[in-house]
This record gives structure tokens, C-alpha cells and sequence, in this order.
């Protein structure tokens, strides 16, 4: 399973976005929310999503979408099930450490 990753940089803190291959470019809404996987904030490289496993094991903050790498994370003690949302059926989940 692939997954697009990439690694935004704001004022010395790095931020990783990744989500599902199939996922880029598709807009999922439900009541009021909405998420848009937009291809400026997750459409970096194109890698296994157990590479983005390890990039995600050390990020203090990041912003990840979609069945594959959600499930991975929380089989990996990334993030705890409880912890994720779902928009239309499309999970996703947040990490910030302070």
C-alpha cells in the first residue's frame, strides 16, 4: 500500500501530512465538516506506508488521512483508536506535542 507523505516547515517545527494513494485531490464533507486532501498539503512523495510509519514514530505533529496509513499507525501505538475521527467515512487523526 502506498501512501503520499509530505514534511511542511513553519517556523522551525515540522508538521508531516500523509494520506492514502487514492485519497489526493477528493473533498469528503459531512454536516458542517469538511476535509479537502489537497494536493499542496499531502501531495509529496509517493512511499510504502511502512516508510511513513517511520517518519510518523518520531513527528511531534502530524495530520494524517485514510483507511491504510490509520490503521497502521494505531496497529504501530502511534495514535490510539480512540483518537480518530471520521469524516463521511474517511478516517483521519492529528497529532500535536507541546
Amino acid at each position: 500500500m502506498k501512501v503520499y507523505l509530505k514534511i511542511h516547515i513553519r517556523s522551525g517545527i515540522e508538521t508531516v501530512a500523509a494520506c492514502d494513494k487514492e485519497l489526493l485531490n477528493k473533498v469528503f464533507r459531512e454536516g458542517n465538516l469538511r476535509i479537502e486532501i489537497s494536493e499542496q498539503f499531502y501531495g509529496g512523495k509517493l512511499i510504502s506506508v511502512e516508510e511513513a510509519i517511520k517518519i510518523l514514530t518520531d513527528a511531534s505533529y502530524f495530520n494524517i488521512v485514510g483507511e491504510s496509513i490509520i490503521n497502521k499507525a494505531i496497529k504501530n501505538n502511534i495514535i490510539p483508536k480512540e483518537g480518530v475521527r471520521s469524516i463521511n467515512g474517511v478516517p483521519m487523526a492529528l497529532r500535536m506535542m507541546f
